[in-house]
């Protein structure tokens, strides 16, 4: 009767082992948390749309990419236990249109919703450089265009930004959210800029 009853104690602390070995994988998005007062919308309503982005192959994965060292040669880790809530892309372009939209109190048409023959400003973004460095700083650089669906007309702007990041990999992660917070206020100013008519290409 003793071994019987010993058996499921048994069997509960090798679950409990089995489960401590377990590495837990941890999730981040890039969006911005929900403004208290969102920015009125528009009257008319004004559609923003942003294109799928491009970004560098090795950065199209869910899982975090981070280097090591400030070296920019430095080894390049790709975390399986530190991963963003979707694709790197899907998460970029999302937090990119809903912070512009958010800023400009516009509305996101990016995943449809526009009413048939209702302009857009179409934001194509290019991403050169993003560079998650670990316990010290996040790196980033972009371009992108903006047109309006019934113009043939362009405008262009390169933006780059750093941002320090304190130590462990969810400093790392806010870090990386606030660069992209950084990002759409540039897009949502270049655009702004567009709308009032004095916008031309910049640099920055």
């Amino acid at each position: 009767m003793k071994r019987l009853f010993l058996l499921p104690i048994l069997a509960l602390a090798a679950g409990l082992l089995a489960a401590c070995g377990t590495p837990v994988t941890r999730y981040y998005s890039l969006a911005e948390p929900l403004a208290a007062a969102p920015a009125p919308q528009a009257a008319p309503p004004v559609f923003i749309e942003l294109a799928p982005l491009a970004l560098p192959e090795r950065l199209a994965r869910p899982q975090m990419v981070v280097r090591s060292g400030a070296d920019a040669s430095a080894q390049v880790e790709v975390l399986e236990q530190h991963r963003w809530a979707s694709s790197f892309e899907s998460e970029l372009r999302d937090a990119l249109a809903a912070g512009v939209a958010a800023r400009l109190g516009a509305v996101d048409v990016t995943k449809g919703g526009r009413a048939n023959g209702a302009p857009a400003w179409r934001v194509a973004v290019q991403l050169r450089q993003f560079d998650a460095v670990e316990d010290s700083r996040v790196d980033a650089a972009m371009s992108w265009t903006i047109r309006r669906s019934d113009d043939t007309r362009s405008a262009a702007c390169r933006w780059s930004a750093s941002e320090p990041a304190g130590a462990g990999i969810d400093a790392l992660a806010q870090s990386a959210r606030r660069l992209v917070a950084g990002a759409a206020q540039a897009i949502a100013q270049h655009l702004r800029a567009m709308q009032a008519g004095t916008a031309a290409d910049c640099a920055g």
